[in-house]
């Protein structure tokens, strides 16, 4: 082979070209309050549960794991019908390797060429790659002012669009906001008209965080067969790094999901994992009722400072606005705080941490706006 000869082109597709990997910052600071995670690890208990699960699991991994994950599905229910006070069958349950899987699988299913996703932004960042990654056409309508859905803009998006599958971040990302179930609802009855069909999916990975009085989509199942609600045991459960999202749908919805998955994907370790964890519902639960309080004490903090603040049902908090984010966002990472800058023009967001992040988040963001307090309520 001579030394100029041409290299073979490799045939990467068109719409790849030029793109950059999806990622957030990983820094190396004190204090990480930019990717949503819960930032209490596991307790001694689910650590030693944890560990001995997996010493189980170990001993029989020259054996592919179930294929279907009978037992975690079954537990997984079995948590829904506590959290949520809906109770559904284990095969309308699906689990994957991260809620993005998840969706990954609906748009195999449901999307690919010729056909389209559609969703209202501001929302997560991920949707239009997941749709790409698919060969899905993509849609974006748009959000109100303050982050609401209108029911009479969504119906006319979809039935200008008729997409194939509509994706709803409830509560949403970046902006926190819940939808109400009068807007669910009108989006599927408007999906529902589509011909050839639509299916929608309400994603409810920061469901656990809702305030009290916000409903899951989850009490809308029975009747909808063209629903499916995703979560996460990333957030409420700590377990972002297990890898853990699951679905609750149809079982026609489930069988869809089934043909597209690849052999074996959630291994025997996931699932070990995974069952350990709901084991400990009740505990983590109870610490998910702590952060709801921390979020609601930020965004009182962030108002009485005469911040813009979304309504927040999530674990972090969307805040604002400044003609220079980017300075605002620099300012803090300066003093060892990491958030992310993420969203809307002017807009930063925040995840919730223990009382002592929080507290080293108002003392940053304090000497970098020179923040003061509008009110005469004392500092929460």
């Amino acid at each position: 082979m001579t030394a100029d000869l041409a290299r073979p082109a490799l045939p990467l597709r068109p719409e790849l070209a030029g793109l950059e990997p999806y990622g957030a910052p990983q820094l190396d600071v004190p204090v990480l309050l930019n990717v949503n995670e819960n930032p209490y690890a596991p307790s001694d208990a689910v650590v030693e549960d944890v560990a001995r699960a997996v010493a189980d699991a170990t001993r029989t991994l020259n054996r592919y794991p179930d294929r279907d994950f009978a037992a975690l599905r079954q537990d997984l229910a079995d948590y829904l019908a506590v959290e949520s006070g809906v109770r559904v069958a284990p095969e309308q349950v699906w689990a994957a390797n991260g809620s993005n899987e998840i969706m990954l699988h609906v748009l195999q299913a449901f999307g690919g060429p010729g056909r389209t996703a559609l969703s209202f932004s501001p929302t997560y960042s991920m949707y239009p790659e997941y749709a790409r990654d698919t060969s899905t056409a993509w849609i974006e309508g748009r959000r109100e002012e303050d982050f609401s859905l209108d029911p009479d803009a969504a119906r006319a998006a979809i039935a200008q669009h008729a997409p194939s599958v509509v994706l709803l971040a409830s509560p949403n990302n970046p902006t926190g906001t819940a939808l109400p179930t009068d807007t669910v609802l009108a989006v599927l009855d408007a999906a529902a008209r589509v011909p050839g069909g639509c299916v929608v999916v309400v994603d409810e990975a920061y469901g656990e965080f809702r305030r009290r009085g916000t409903p899951s989509a989850l009490e809308l199942l029975d009747g909808h067969p063209h629903l499916a609600v995703s979560r996460t045991m990333s957030k409420a459960f700590g377990l972002a790094g297990a890898r853990v999202g699951y679905l609750t749908a149809s079982t026609a919805f489930v069988d869809a999901l089934r043909v597209v998955r690849l052999p074996y994907h959630l291994s025997a370790v996931t699932q070990a994992v995974a069952r350990a964890a709901l084991r400990h519902a009740p505990e983590l639960m109870a610490q998910v009722g702590s952060l709801r309080d921390e979020r609601d004490a930020l965004v009182g903090w962030l108002r009485e400072r005469g911040l813009r603040v979304a309504d927040s049902d999530a674990n972090f908090v969307l805040f604002g606005t400044f003609d220079d984010r980017r300075a605002v966002w620099q300012g803090l990472l300066d003093r060892g705080v990491l958030i992310r800058e993420v969203g809307p023009q002017g807009w930063l967001r925040v995840s919730v941490g223990t009382p002592q992040e929080t507290a080293a988040f108002k003392d940053a963001l304090t000497q970098v706006v020179g923040l003061a307090a509008t009110g005469n309520e004392e500092d929460r």
